[in-house]
């Protein structure tokens, strides 16, 4: 039973509030479900007070990473460590983590409040404690005006704050998130994509969110986890996600990208990439590229692609789409397919289905990956 005051998250400073957050270690964890193996040999180490995102397609293992975490799931091998204490056998109830789902799991009989102050009512707290305290998270989620209502009263976004309250109320060192935006409109789920971080940095608590939106994964984390097929593809800022990408699957998953077979020969600190199919060469510097073969496959962004027109370009409009700040173009040429974004200006041109370009390629930022 806990006694004493409990302090307001608005009452707990940063810093404070950033050690009171849990470190986790994932240590070699695999787990099995007969002859499937849904996690194969994942480790990694989510600083205290840190945001993680567990991005990756349906099936990559990112929840039943999390629900490991949570205590739902124990690990078939490896080890769990929350603030350098083994967890794997715990149960999820002794934990202490704040846990929100995509499906809200509101108690459909109780109001706003009373769903808010459950998780305190199970740690032993009654009174005037409780509803300070309630008051306090529904402030912090902007819902104390509805305090009295139930749940089937509420939009959906307004059941997802109140869930998130309910997490947030005895103030976890751990906050766990399952796809908690999956079943809200693009607008909402950028809203409270903003508003979740915002909490994120009052609170201070570590927060594990799994979301197979890359965008959304990007706009919000510290660092992102990317999985598939239950192996670990790269851990790392959505900055080096974005522009170095380790495997072409990660190229590939994490925004836009074109994919150009190329030839390679070494020149002193880069690498010469002949694209045949454009008729062009440039220079790649050494460490963007990922083979040891005479061969890849280079990877490139569109904003990277540059067009201009020719009547005897080696490259084909197939569509273009006019976004107000942008133009996004696709071209072809032989059997492949190429993206190209660039701002728009009062004096850039606009292309159109089946014009002939010239190609250019900043390959500065490009990769090259093994063929497969």
């Amino acid at each position: 039973m806990m006694t004493g005051r409990m302090e307001s998250v608005r009452d707990i400073p940063e810093a404070q509030a950033g050690r009171r957050s849990a470190g986790v270690s994932v240590a070699n964890v695999s787990k099995s479900y007969g002859a499937f193996k849904a996690l194969d040999d994942v480790s990694l180490t989510v600083e205290p007070g840190e945001f993680v995102a567990l991005l990756g397609p349906s099936g990559s293992g990112k929840s039943t990473l999390l629900m490991m975490i949570a205590g739902f799931e124990t690990p078939s091998s490896g080890d769990l460590l929350v603030k350098g204490v083994r967890v794997n056998d715990q149960p999820a109830y002794k934990r202490g983590f704040g846990v929100v789902f995509q499906r809200y799991a509101l108690f459909p009989h109780m109001t706003v409040a009373e769903n808010v102050a459950y998780p305190l009512f199970r740690r032993g707290l009654r009174g005037k404690e409780v509803e300070a305290e309630v008051a306090k998270a529904l402030d912090l989620v902007a819902l104390g005006a509805l305090r009295s209502r139930l749940p089937a009263q509420l939009s959906g976004g307004q059941q997802q704050r109140v869930a998130l309250a309910r997490a947030l109320v005895f103030k976890p060192p751990l906050l766990l998130m399952d796809e908690p935006l999956g079943a809200l409109d693009r607008k909402l789920r950028q809203q409270l994509q903003l508003e979740i971080k915002q909490i994120h940095r009052q609170i201070g608590s570590t927060i594990i969110f799994v979301t197979h939106d890359q965008e959304e994964a990007l706009s919000m984390a510290d660092r992102v986890a990317v999985l598939e097929g239950g192996r670990l593809q790269q851990f790392g800022s959505p900055r080096d996600l974005y522009e170095s990408p380790a495997s072409a699957f990660v190229a590939d998953f994490i925004g836009e990208t074109s994919f150009l077979p190329v030839m390679l020969s070494p020149a002193g600190t880069d690498v010469n990439a002949e694209i045949a199919s454009l008729r062009i060469r440039r220079s790649i510097p050494v460490e963007r590229v990922l083979t040891r073969s005479t061969s890849g496959r280079l990877a490139i962004r569109p904003e990277n692609v540059q067009l201009r027109l020719s009547e005897d370009g080696p490259a084909r409009v197939v569509e273009s789409a006019y976004a107000g700040t942008t133009q996004v173009v696709l071209v072809e040429v032989g059997d492949v397919r190429l993206l190209s974004r660039s701002q728009m200006t009062p004096d850039r041109q606009l292309f159109h289905a089946g014009q002939r370009v010239e190609v250019d390629l900043d390959t500065a930022h490009a990769m090259v990956y093994p063929i497969e």
